[in-house]
């Protein structure tokens, strides 16, 4: 059985990890081990790389047998983090994804070695993982027991090529959308309930950047 860490930005991920991914990739011989960030107790969120680099180094080093990945939203990184531009307005998705990714490794890479980093594969989730939610409104919509929301959770998604493009920024993100239509949505528990709902399927299906990253989980 191979052995992948998944280092998650919080406590939605690391259940998506657990009750969508994992039914699917045990049968491949893939077992992933999702974890929070930071040290024990943390709830995610504040995704600095010293943080980060904590974690790879614990990973990678402690089990030199295993892969180790990484989940988490490129909306709301530091500008200090690796890869993540002042201005990048105008640059599109894959572009803003592959440097983050790029400039996290190569610094990953400065400090763990070569060796190590040949078993690190680096994801960040365009904007937001709320992203992925509207793959299917509809589903959406019933996920969180709000059947009335479908028609404007359906217009933000019409608006954009993918969920992935839903923008970044304090106003548009997919969450601040969500917390728009949702006073007091909580990400955890509503967020978890919407992706059982909508299901792994239909977000592979119209998240192209996710589904590469699960693919290459899969070539694993």
């Amino acid at each position: 059985m191979i052995r992948v860490h998944v280092i998650c930005e919080g406590q939605t991920e690391e259940m998506f990890v657990n009750e969508l991914l994992q039914p699917v990739f045990i049968p491949k011989g893939i077992f992933l081990l999702p974890a929070l960030v930071g040290k024990p107790g943390h709830k995610g969120g504040n995704f600095k790389f010293e943080r980060l680099y904590a974690d790879v180094e614990k990973r990678l080093l402690g089990d030199t047998t295993s892969f180790c990945t990484t989940f988490f939203d490129y909306y709301g990184l530091p500008q200090s983090f690796p890869g993540k531009s002042a201005d990048d307005s105008h640059t599109d998705i894959a572009s803003k994804a592959d440097a983050i990714q790029h400039a996290m490794t190569l610094e990953l890479s400065k400090k763990l070695g070569d060796d190590a980093m040949r078993r690190f594969i680096p994801f960040v989730q365009m904007y937001e993982f709320e992203a992925l939610l509207f793959s299917d409104p509809v589903a959406f919509a019933k996920g969180i027991d709000k059947s009335e929301l479908e028609i404007q959770l359906a217009k933000i998604a019409e608006q954009f090529e993918t969920p992935e493009h839903i923008n970044n920024s304090p106003d548009t993100a997919p969450s601040k959308r969500i917390e728009a239509l949702i006073p007091g949505y909580e990400k955890p528990i509503l967020g978890s309930l919407a992706a059982l709902e909508v299901g792994l399927q239909a977000i592979r299906s119209s998240c192209p950047l996710f589904n590469s990253w699960l693919e290459k989980l899969e070539a694993l």
